[in-house]
Formats: structure tokens, C-alpha cells, sequence
């Protein structure tokens, strides 16, 4: 048993203990504390040699404002990609200097925000700088970049890679007569100083990841060449590291990482450039589970179910894309220890109202029944903390956990939603509004 498994039951068992888990709160998000700083810890240390580093952490893995409070105190930075990201970075205490704005839609108000706060932005194409242009105030301390697309292809999710030649993402770098027209654009704006390029993340591998960072390094050398002068200064490596979602072993790690960049462009990390990253799912993902109590289990053409409470509310690219994002599933009793009887296959389901809401097809696991307990593992990032509200379901809590000396403490990162709260999000308070705000039109 990994280490990480041995603190996931520690932590499942107290958790039932202490009533986070059983009839009343029959899901539950659980974060390991000590799992994200070690996380953090290993990528500071791959980069350790890289003499300017900002390690901004990618706010929609896991946009809970206390696990970005702890991200924030571990030293990261934090990439945003909207204003509700944008304001919960700020709230969870990071420095508006060590956020960084990206998305493909921002709007003038986004733009406006960011300068005047000095949060830094990549414009996504030629006509957001030209937005830029008329919005940003003399003297903003914003670092204002763009993205360009390198076009150097998709990995195995076609929906994760950012590279492809009709990405919605960045200037096509490799379109007729784009590479100037980038070019040019840096000429006319000396405040512009750095480059950002996002290949992927999960189903990319890393020489594909290498190969499109290093075309942006050389655009910056090309760039710098073509004016005469240091105006790039920095480069954004945008994207992430996929994540081993098969076992508890962590690979690639953030050093195979460093040793493909420097594969592909030994200057790529020389110091010449400040760097930026972007990582998210790498960060949180294998140091959270989502556990759920079985509500049923029946037989349906001859093929065993089990009814649990983590479906695509909590898990929707798995119900989804199954193929793509699967998930280890493993089974426990209603005490929260290990179930030992013969293994079965079995469906685990979850509870929303379309036939789809699968989270793993005919898994061999010991035979479940009503009461007992499924872990998903390696779901920190992307899954608990960005529920679906499907069939208005609330949203579990999250908890974060702490293992010491076989004991365990936890700390409430987010209270489940009440149904009361379920009721006011829907519009509750206006419950009256179509009978007496405007007209019903009038019959024919």
C-alpha cells in the first residue's frame, strides 16, 4: 500500500467517525494538506536551477478559495481565466503582481480591472491588443503579453489540446503572414514583453508540450533580432503535466518536465527569460478523493449496480468521456475500512436522471451493498470543486485532511449546500416575478 493510500483510509475512517460521511452527508470532497504542499515543494525543486521563476497555479483545478489560500502560502502564483477566478484569487490573499489573466473572451471591464490593479494579462489575439491600446493607463505596472498558438498538433483528448491548427486559442502562429503580423504588433507597443503558449495538459505528451514551448522561444529571440532591442523579457509556458490517473505513482514529474524543455531548447530555462507555468491538475489531483455511500444496489440483464451518490455532478468528464478521463474506484465499508469479499463486476452509478450517469462500467470490485462506501480517487482536481448542478443536487463538501501519527484532523474548505440554499440560488427571492412583472400577452 503507496503512502497516499494508506492516508486516504486514515482519513475515510475518521471521516465516517465524525459523522462527514453516512446517511445525512452521503458525499464528500477530502483534500490531503500535506499531499499539495509536497506537491508544490517537488515544483519548486525541478525548477530550482531556472533563476526566475513565477509558478502561477491554474485556478480552475480547484477554485475553493481555502485551497488557493494554502497554494498562496506554499509560494505559488495563480492563472485566472475569468472575473469570478480573478476575484477568488484575490480573496484567498495573492498579490495582484503574481496573477496572471488569460482567457480567450475578456471583456473591456476584465481588461480594465487587470491594469489598474497590476495583474498581469495575455492578450488571445491582435484585436485584444487593440483594446489594450485604448484601455490601459500610462505607467500600469501590468505585464502584458500574447498568445500564440504553435500549431504543432493535438495530443490523445482532442479536447485538451490547445496546439491544433484550428484552435480557438492565440494567434495561429503558423497561418500565412502571422508570424510577422506578431512581430509588428511588438514594434508598435514597447510595453509589451512577453509570450504565452499553452499546448495541453492531460493526453499530451511531453515532447509535443516541449516542441510548442520552444517555438516560442524562439519567436522571442526572433522578435528581439528583428527590433534591435530586449523588448521580450518573459515567456508564459502555459499548460500543465498529465496526470497518471492508473495508480498512486507520479509520473511524468516535474523533473521529466524541466528535461524535455531543455531537450527541445537548452536557453528555453537559461535565465534570459523570466518564466512563467501554469500548472493545475498536476498539483491537486492525486491529492484528493471523493468518497459516497451506496444508497442501492439491484441487478439489471444480468449485470450488477450499485447506486451511489458521486455521478456527474461531482465526476463529469468521466460520466462524459469515459475513455478519456477514468477513474480508479475502490471499495469500502460503511466503518470506512477496505471490503475483502470476492470481486464482482459491477457498475457504479450515480443519482442523476439520465441513463449515462456511469462512472465505472462493469469494474471488478468486491461486492457492494447498501452502506457501504466508493472512493474515486485522484479527483482534486476538477471534480468536486467545480460541481454540476444537474437535477439541482447540492453541492458536497469539500474538507481538507491532515494525517499526524496515525491521527487525522480536518478543516471544512466548503459546508455542503442546504436545499434551502439550493432554492435561493434559484431565483427564490423573485419566486413572484413572472406573476407580476411584465404583462402576460395578451390571448389571440
Amino acid at each position: 500500500m503507496s503512502l497516499r493510500t494508506g492516508n486516504l483510509e486514515i482519513a475515510l475512517r475518521q471521516a465516517v467517525a465524525d459523522g462527514l460521511l453516512g446517511e445525512d452527508r452521503p458525499v464528500a470532497g477530502f483534500v490531503d494538506v500535506r499531499g499539495v504542499r509536497e506537491s508544490v515543494a517537488a515544483l519548486h525543486e525541478a525548477f530550482g536551477r531556472v533563476p526566475d521563476v513565477l509558478h502561477a497555479f491554474a485556478a480552475k483545478a480547484c477554485p475553493l478559495v481555502p485551497v488557493l489560500r494554502l497554494l498562496a502560502d506554499a509560494g505559488m502564483g495563480c492563472e485566472v481565466a475569468s472575473p469570478g477566478e480573478t476575484r477568488l484569487a484575490l480573496d484567498a490573499g495573492f498579490a495582484p503582481e503574481r496573477i496572471v489573466l488569460d482567457s480567450p473572451a475578456k471583456t473591456r471591464a476584465e481588461i480594465r480591472e487587470a491594469l489598474a490593479l497590476g495583474i498581469a494579462l495575455n492578450a488571445d489575439n491582435l484585436a485584444e491588443l487593440e483594446r489594450i491600446d485604448a484601455l490601459r493607463p500610462a505607467g500600469s505596472a501590468s505585464v502584458v503579453g500574447l498568445r500564440v498558438n504553435p500549431q504543432v498538433g493535438g495530443g490523445s483528448i482532442g479536447a485538451m489540446s490547445t496546439a491544433t491548427a484550428h484552435s480557438k486559442f492565440g494567434v495561429a502562429l503558423r497561418d500565412p503572414g502571422a508570424r510577422a503580423r506578431v512581430v509588428e504588433a511588438f514594434a508598435r507597443r514597447p510595453w509589451l514583453t512577453r509570450l504565452h503558449a499553452h499546448v495541453g495538459s492531460q493526453g499530451c505528451p511531453l515532447p509535443l508540450i516541449a516542441e510548442g514551448l520552444a517555438t516560442v522561444h524562439r519567436l522571442a529571440e526572433e522578435i528581439d533580432a528583428h527590433l534591435g532591442r530586449r523588448q521580450v523579457t518573459s515567456l508564459d509556458l502555459g499548460g500543465g503535466l498529465p496526470v497518471n490517473f492508473a495508480d498512486d505513482t507520479v509520473t511524468p514529474t516535474y523533473a521529466d518536465y524541466v528535461d524535455a524543455l531543455t531537450a527541445a531548447e537548452p536557453a528555453l530555462l537559461d535565465g534570459r527569460y523570466r518564466v512563467v507555468t501554469e500548472f493545475g491538475r498536476s498539483l491537486l489531483a492525486k491529492n484528493g478523493f471523493t468518497a459516497a455511500v451506496v444508497e442501492y444496489v439491484k441487478d439489471a440483464g444480468g449485470r450488477r449496480v450499485a447506486l451511489t451518490h458521486a455521478g456527474a455532478q461531482v465526476a463529469t468528464r468521466t460520466v462524459f468521456m469515459p475513455e478519456s478521463w477514468p477513474l480508479r474506484v475502490s471499495a469500502y465499508g460503511p466503518d470506512g475500512t477496505p471490503k475483502r469479499t470476492a470481486p464482482v463486476p459491477q457498475d457504479i452509478a450515480g443519482p442523476l436522471c439520465f441513463a449515462g450517469d456511469v462512472v465505472a462500467h462493469g469494474r471488478s470490485l468486491p461486492e457492494l451493498a447498501e452502506g457501504d462506501l466508493v472512493v474515486l480517487h485522484d479527483t482534486g482536481a476538477y471534480y468536486f470543486s467545480a460541481p454540476w448542478a444537474y437535477n439541482s443536487l447540492p453541492r458536497p463538501a469539500v474538507y481538507g485532511f491532515q494525517v499526524r501519527g496515525g491521527g487525522v484532523g480536518f478543516a471544512t474548505v466548503r459546508p455542503a449546500q442546504t436545499v434551502r440554499e439550493v432554492s435561493a440560488e434559484s431565483g427564490l427571492a423573485q419566486r413572484d416575478a413572472l406573476l407580476t412583472g411584465p404583462a402576460a400577452p395578451s390571448p389571440s
